[in-house]
């Protein structure tokens, strides 16, 4: 999410596309409407926090699907059908999440790209089973999101593989020594950080105090962090979001700590936008991985870019491409099913045939080739980005294992 958009611009381009358009998706009618797919449609739900405190996730998704969506309708749809997009806002909320899913089944969509963030989407995963609605989460990372049945599927890498990989590539760069600081109350900062905990013990690595949590809210980490720097560390784990995490690494080279941090895909974001939210010396050397960054050259990103930024007039987060390729994944499933033309996306057996197209299926994405291989978790690579000079760069890209 390197340069990404930050809240602010996304709320600012939300208020634009809902007044001028009162309120509807910027594709065809959104919420409200109780019409299923018909001969000229195919009905697809989107869904994710658009208002609230992590609404910067959802609309950085939305923004991606849609443009997506909107690409292939210009090119005019699938097996000449338009998508019609039934965007609706779960403000964040678990029980909302589960209206709004209730409504989108109602309304006739035959699968959904969604949830969003970690606890509404597990609660839409369990509501789905028993509908067989083909889901995809461009952003869920909870490993619980897929376990309660084969529809449910995501387009990101989870927090186990995170921390994992983060642990590896620790011991891979030498490191010796480590400390970790995290959000004690959030369920994607404990999941990365137990997964690196087990993953660097394995490896190897000790810890030179136990992992010191925080509290939701905090804002001077200088007490935990004194504790980890007391013990020299080589690195320090900090597998939160960018918000907490720039002020961290501030206040550890405050008070003196020259070693590298490291981090998970929750840092993207931390430099660029409205706001850097730590210096360009502070994270000199530092580490993290992620999906997507606006500084890789490769040719399909630089092309995706260039689209965003004439739609919305900002660069793309890791959540913008990650909500593209999640798009991707449906529309390319869906393409397949109504080629094979053995079933209307009325019937019932619509729904299982796009999760099979899913299952076997693989799309070019722009966060890399994503495929599945017997569980709703992508097969797919990941980027390190280091910092640099001020900027962030691909310091390796990890293939799947």
């Amino acid at each position: 999410m390197a340069n990404a958009m930050s809240r602010r611009n996304f709320v600012k381009l939300s208020g634009i596309a809902a007044a001028g358009l009162g309120g509807a998706s910027i594709l065809t009618a959104c919420g409200g409407g109780s019409s299923s797919s018909d001969d000229s449609s195919i009905k697809v739900g989107l869904m994710g926090p658009y208002s609230g405190d992590v609404a910067q996730y959802g609309l950085a998704v939305r923004n991606g699907a849609q443009l997506y969506v909107k690409q292939l309708n210009d090119k005019g749809g699938i097996n000449n059908k338009k998508i019609d997009l039934d965007t609706q806002d779960e403000k964040g909320d678990a029980t909302e999440a589960k209206n709004v899913y209730d409504k989108m089944v109602e309304d006739g969509v035959v699968a959904i790209i969604g949830d969003v963030t970690s606890t509404p989407s597990i609660a839409v995963a369990q509501a789905s089973v028993n509908d067989n609605m083909p889901l995809v989460s461009a952003s869920a990372t909870a490993a619980d999101f897929i376990k309660y049945g084969k529809n449910a599927f995501r387009a990101c890498i989870t927090d186990p593989y995170q921390g994992k990989l983060m642990a590896d590539f620790a011991a891979k760069q030498g490191y010796k020594t480590y400390g970790a600081i995290f959000n004690s109350g959030g369920d994607y900062e404990v999941g990365v950080k137990d997964a690196f905990v087990k993953e660097a013990k394995s490896k190897g690595l000790s810890s030179v105090a136990d992992p010191q949590g925080y509290s939701a809210g905090d804002t001077d980490f200088k007490a935990q962090l004194t504790t980890i720097i007391s013990g020299n560390p080589d690195c320090i784990f900090c597998p939160n979001y960018y918000q907490d995490d720039g002020k961290i690494v501030t206040q550890a080279r405050q008070l003196g700590y020259k070693g590298v941090f490291l981090g998970a895909d929750g840092w993207s974001n931390i430099v660029g936008g409205d706001q850097d939210y730590a210096s360009a010396a502070d994270l000199e050397g530092c580490y993290y991985d992620c999906s997507f960054t606006v500084n890789n050259d490769d040719e399909k990103v630089q092309q995706f870019i260039k689209d965003y930024k004439a739609e919305y007039n900002a660069d793309p987060s890791n959540f913008c491409a990650l909500g593209y390729d999640a798009a991707m994944v449906v529309m390319t499933a869906i393409e397949q099913v109504e080629k094979d033309g053995k079933y209307k996306p009325s019937d019932d057996d619509y729904k299982q045939a796009i999760i099979d197209a899913i299952s076997s299926g693989s799309v070019d994405g722009v966060t890399g080739t994503i495929k599945y291989d017997g569980t709703g978790d992508p097969v797919k690579p990941t980027l390190v980005i280091t910092f640099k000079d001020g900027k962030e760069s691909v310091f390796d890209t990890i293939e799947a294992s």
